[in-house]
């Protein structure tokens, strides 16, 4: 039937053994990126949506307002908290 196959059963067993190991390896790997790609598509359904305004906060105790940026730019710093139309407007 499969000529190429070593004739004794000892390197059959072990092409075998191989073989498997190998299926083992890549399930696991099969498995471990449907597991992320889901929770990356999880992830991207669950988001929050982007505020509108955002506003940059200060340095130090009371952390006072710097700037107000829109939701998407780019430019605002790390230390900012989400605001509303109103809230922006009296800070400007």
């Amino acid at each position: 039937m499969f000529d190429d196959l070593p004739p004794d059963l000892d390197r059959l067993h072990t092409l075998r053994v191989w073989h498997a190991m190998w299926l083992q390896r890549i399930d696991a790997k099969i498995a471990a990126l449907t597991k992320r790609q889901a929770e990356e598509q999880c992830g991207r359904r669950n988001r929050p949506p982007q505020p509108e305004w955002i506003v940059e906060l200060g340095i130090g105790d009371r952390r006072p307002p710097l700037h107000v940026h829109a939701g998407d730019c780019y430019i605002a710093g790390k230390r900012r908290r989400p605001v509303d139309r109103d809230e922006a407007r009296r800070l400007l």
